[in-house]
């Protein structure tokens, strides 16, 4: 049995009972099984599968979990209730290591306006849930809820006597994410200090994140001497929700100087995967900058730090993306990179340009960047293939403004230069449309007419920040010539393409 001098740390997970108590949540019975099946793969030790007496569903819920699942421990949460003591030791009873959780409020607020029953009346009740589940299942644990904004003497009188009633296991709960680290480690230190027989259990912690401090307050914990934590995959769960499994296991895994060494039987490899299967299931999006396992957790825009981590990536990131199952950090360019991350991902593509190409291609990834908060292997792509010429530009984009009216005409405004003669052309021109418009001015501007033959328009991203990206294809005498744009204004993209083709048309002339 873990003590106090133990390294090894149970990982207890309750995101299918505390969890599924966040808003929106609820999952059906499979979902529920497709959860537990991962997170015995990940290799938790316990799985909290629910609170049996609540709901006809929760109970089939424990308990098809209870026969599917054979090496964790699966539990059920009971208060401390003859009834729901029974229900949930009948769920988990065919488990190959079945677990009930009883519970029981011991601070002075919940004393005195939910329960209103004086100390003796809860200490008696607390030893008899815990006596009374011991008879139905081998393995029990007690929660004094609330227990952080308990009297610690008196905590400390319920601890010692659940434990003399048969709880292998105490929880200490910081209910409403009251708690501060200090506070917390205190507390946890006080308990072993001062009861007598802690030595024969394992002593638990269950943190809420009221204050953003639930994953501190546990690591704090198990400094003093926790070595059981309840957690959550993303830290789902009531209100602001619980200490986040894959922050508590990494965070002991990366610094064990800080921890005394404990450490965990999770697989880290497992952890996004089992994050987004989380998400999936419960609808809950896990933010962007979410530690360890949100999508910005091992991403590098900046170009100081992109160029840091191509060195050497101990530089800017203190644990490997691939111990959490991601292949590689993510250097995502945007409008602070620099221009040895731009190269560098241009060669990864595959493109192979001259360093005065590159340069070039800089300036209007740079224009790009400040229009889209992320660039994407799809946008260099397509602006490699917009901005890398096949033919000798002779005139280039400047300005385009277009005016439309419903049940009117369109007017496009526009602005050339000639890169020949250094020469910068206006004009404008009315459509039947916006593009029709943009062609006619761009016709007139440069003297090449063409007659359309095919014109398309396509998101080369994703969001509503994507690039568009217009092909056409169009006639000068018996040529027929194709033409490409980008940008993130299909307008431009449109004006782009065609441009394209009168550039190639005068460079065959």
């Amino acid at each position: 049995m873990p003590d106090k001098a133990s390294k090894r740390v149970i990982v207890f997970d309750t995101t299918l009972r505390d969890g599924e108590q966040s808003p929106g949540a609820s999952l059906n019975l499979t979902e529920k099984l497709e959860v537990a099946r991962a997170l015995e793969l990940l290799g938790v030790d316990v799985i909290e599968a629910g609170f049996p007496i609540t709901s006809p569903d929760d109970f089939e819920a424990v308990r098809a979990i209870a026969r599917e699942v054979t090496k964790p421990a699966v539990c059920g949460l009971a208060r401390c209730v003859p009834k729901d003591i029974d229900r949930a030791a009948e769920a988990v009873a065919a488990a190959k290591r079945p677990r009930v959780h009883v519970f029981l409020a011991t601070s002075r607020i919940h004393r005195q306006f939910k329960l209103r029953k004086a100390r003796r009346e809860i200490l008696r009740l607390a030893v008899d849930g815990v006596s009374r589940a011991k008879a139905a299942v081998p393995d029990v644990q007690f929660s004094p809820e609330d227990a952080a904004r308990t009297e610690p003497e008196f905590l400390a009188q319920v601890v010692e006597a659940v434990i003399d009633a048969g709880a292998a296991t105490v929880n200490i709960p910081d209910t409403v994410g009251w708690s501060t680290p200090e506070r917390f480690r205190a507390l946890i230190e006080y308990l072993f200090d001062r009861v007598a027989n802690i030595a024969k259990a394992v002593i638990a912690v269950h943190c809420h994140d009221d204050l953003g401090m639930a994953v501190a307050n546990t690591l704090a914990a198990v400094q003093a001497g926790a070595r059981q934590v309840e957690v959550t995959v993303n830290g789902i769960g009531e209100r602001a929700g619980n200490a986040a499994l894959e922050e508590i296991v990494m965070a002991l895994r990366t610094r064990p100087d800080a921890f005394a060494g404990c450490s965990t039987n999770i697989r880290t490899n497992l952890l996004y995967a089992t994050s987004r299967l989380v998400s999936r299931v419960t609808g809950l999006a896990v933010a962007r900058n979410k530690a360890v396992v949100g999508e910005n957790a091992f991403a590098h825009e900046s170009g100081i730090h992109a160029d840091g981590v191509l060195k050497k990536r101990t530089t800017y990131e203190i644990m490997d993306p691939r111990s959490v199952g991601l292949a590689r950090s993510k250097l995502v360019l945007g409008k602070h990179s620099g221009r040895h991350q731009f190269r560098r991902r241009l060669g990864e593509l595959g493109f192979r340009l001259s360093p005065r190409q590159v340069d070039g291609l800089f300036g209007a990834f740079k224009e790009l960047a400040d229009r889209k908060k992320e660039v994407f292997d799809e946008d260099l792509v397509a602006l490699v293939e917009s901005e890398v010429p096949r033919a000798p530009e002779t005139w280039r984009l400047c300005r385009l403004t277009v005016a439309t009216a419903t049940g009117g005409m369109a007017a496009a405004t526009v602005e050339l230069q000639n890169l020949k003669t250094r020469e910068h052309r206006r004009d404008a021109a009315t459509g039947d449309g916006p593009v029709d418009a943009i062609f006619h001015a761009l016709e007139r501007m440069t003297g090449v007419r063409l007659v359309l033959e095919d014109y398309q328009i396509r998101a080369v991203t994703s969001g509503t920040e994507a690039q568009g990206e217009a092909r056409l294809q169009a006639r000068h005498g018996g040529l027929s010539v194709t033409g490409r744009g980008v940008s993130t204004d299909i307008l431009e993209a449109s004006a782009k393409a065609y441009l394209s083709v009168i550039n190639r048309v005068v460079a065959r002339v």
